[in-house]
């Protein structure tokens, strides 16, 4: 049957406008997706590593996403002030935390305001850092099994600097002595640099840091690597062994990872997933990356979380076997 005009313009009309309306929804609902502000905290002042990591992994998924991601720096009271804050804000998925491992110290030395395994939606392990325990080129020590001897022979007498007290350094060493059944000082520095100085003047015997800390005096030859806490030989140092090669379960890492805040929506934290994975997986992303010192280890979700729980645990027995103390 045929429509008189009026008619068929009318109905024309109308079908013209809802088809605007709908791809108005649908075009509201992509700009509104796209181009939300995410905030990811660093609990650490700007400069340093993890800054760095949270400024890389931000520039990439803004590109690829059209998202606008800022990076705000919250130091203060060992990452508690930032981590806190977190814990405090709506959970949208706009607000993010980068962690590390005072992230599950700091619960067993402080009264903080969170629970880091309740408060929180583990989202990646990012990136890892190795860590190496170095000596002075000019010392006797070349392996791991060499310094422990001598540490035996003379307890109490050989040191070992790091940043300290209480940091992942402190607790895998204190670890590694009941494995090793050694007895040497840990002595706390308040930055890996004067620890790193204290070793090239000959006042300490031997420090543990990460090997973005050590690489430049390895390759000016003035350290030498007797061992990782990685669990494998990284790429640059091959013939460097792991501690694991001779104590069994003494591994570990310094790391950056990404969390929400708790009650985070589920297809919130699995488009974060999605983001952050797809941009650690980026030749460019990762190269820079390894040029930091840090390794890419895309660990999420129910992986991710299972870490945290592990770390956790086995860091607050360290803990309270070694009586570790806060500063």
């Amino acid at each position: 049957m045929k429509l008189p005009r009026r008619k068929f313009l009318r109905l024309a009309a109308g079908v013209a406008a809802l088809c605007i309306l709908v791809v108005s929804m649908f075009t509201y609902g992509a700009s509104s997706q796209t181009t939300r502000t995410i905030k990811i905290v660093v609990p650490f002042p700007p400069g340093g590593n993890t800054d760095l990591l949270a400024r890389l992994l931000a520039e990439q998924i803004g590109r690829v996403q059209g998202a606008t991601i800022v990076v705000e720096n919250r130091p203060g009271a060992g990452t508690i002030i930032g981590t806190e804050a977190v814990a405090r804000a709506t959970p949208d998925g706009n607000t993010l935390l980068i962690t590390t491992p005072p992230f599950i110290i700091n619960p067993h030395l402080r009264a903080v305001n969170y629970d880091a395994l309740t408060s929180f939606e583990p989202i990646c392990y990012l990136a890892r850092e190795p860590m190496f325990i170095v000596v002075n080129s000019a010392s006797p020590y070349r392996t791991l099994p060499e310094l422990f001897n001598a540490a035996r022979a003379r307890p109490a007498q050989l040191t070992l600097a790091s940043v300290g007290p209480a940091s992942t350094f402190h607790i895998i060493f204190e670890k590694l002595k009941r494995a090793a059944n050694i007895n040497m000082t840990f002595v706390p520095y308040p930055g890996t640099g004067q620890a790193m100085n204290a070793l090239l003047g000959e006042h300490v015997t031997s420090v543990f840091a990460t090997y973005a800390v050590v690489a430049q005096q390895l390759n000016a030859g003035k350290i030498r690597a007797l061992a990782t806490a990685s669990n494998t030989r990284i790429e640059p140092l091959p013939n460097v062994a792991t501690i694991s090669e001779y104590y069994k379960d003494i591994e570990a890492d310094t790391w950056g990872a990404l969390a929400a805040p708790a009650k985070t929506p589920k297809d919130t934290v699995s488009q974060l997933v999605g983001w952050f994975a797809a941009a650690l997986q980026v030749p460019e992303v990762r190269a820079k990356l390894v040029l930091q010192g840090f390794y890419p280890v895309d660990m999420c979700g129910a992986d991710f979380s299972a870490f945290l729980q592990k770390r956790y645990e086995e860091f607050g027995r360290v803990i309270r076997e070694a009586n570790i103390k806060a500063e």
